[in-house]
């Protein structure tokens, strides 16, 4: 994905933006860690300040992006990370875990060079409760490809508690499923470019057009309106915690 992501990250630093909710439960699952890496990184997003960051990213137009802060940054891949043996209390990856090409080795390097808890903001690829889908099939096609099972986070790392993580409906991260409650997002272009799947799925003119019209017509508020009234749902994140191992 490095090279993909010098294209596409183009505007992550503006739409990818932490959303201080979500930034919570990860914070907190990092429990009292003073020195943390972060494992594709991208554009810093999630990064408690307050803490000693080593930020690990393949891509160099993501590190480009970055805001100026004491984080040191390494340019590298999650199947490879260039550290000793229990170089960090903690580490955290977040949404990322689907790019990489060994899972398995990549969940392995973690553990190795954590002290202590592995924290992952991942999806679950057999949630399906999202209307998007419907629009977007191959994006769910897409998903049960490349993200892994939630059960496979045992197999690598030992004993994990998995937890749900709600969705904001003003979420300031533009992942993709952060605009459940704002539709038409999904036909800005602009928007579109911060999300990896996007651009992974190929032409999705034939849904793009469903949904203008099905907005336009109120369609789409008959059958999926009922999720204007939530201020937050259940969209599929699940966030992962090892324990120290």
């Amino acid at each position: 994905m490095t090279a993909s992501y010098d294209r596409i990250g183009l505007n992550y630093a503006e739409l990818r933006r932490a959303d201080a909710r979500i930034a919570k439960s990860i914070q907190t699952a990092l429990g009292d860690s003073d020195t943390v890496l972060n494992v594709g990184a991208g554009a810093g997003s999630y990064e408690p300040g307050y803490r000693a960051i080593t930020a690990l990213e393949p891509s160099a137009e993501m590190i480009a992006q970055r805001p100026v802060s004491n984080a040191r940054v390494v340019q590298g891949s999650a199947e490879n990370l260039p550290f000793e043996d229990d170089s960090f209390d903690a580490v955290m990856a977040v949404l990322t875990v689907h790019h990489w090409s060994d899972k398995a080795k990549g969940m392995a390097e973690m553990r190795r060079v954590s002290r202590g808890a592995i924290v992952i903001l991942t999806y679950d690829p057999a949630f399906r409760d999202l209307w998007l889908f419907d629009y977007f099939p191959e994006l769910a096609a897409l998903d049960e490809g490349q993200m892994p099972p939630i059960d496979d986070y045992s197999k690598w790392l030992g004993p994990v508690k998995i937890s749900t993580v709600l969705i904001p409906h003003d979420c300031s991260d533009g992942f993709l499923a952060a605009y459940w409650r704002r539709p038409a997002a999904y036909l800005d272009p602009r928007v579109r470019t911060a999300i990896s799947s996007f651009w992974k799925v190929g032409d999705i003119t034939t849904g793009l057009e469903r949904l203008r019209h099905d907005l336009e017509n109120g369609v789409w508020k008959k059958r999926y309106g009922d999720v204007l009234e939530l201020d937050e749902r259940d969209c599929g994140y699940r966030l992962v915690v090892a324990p120290q191992g």
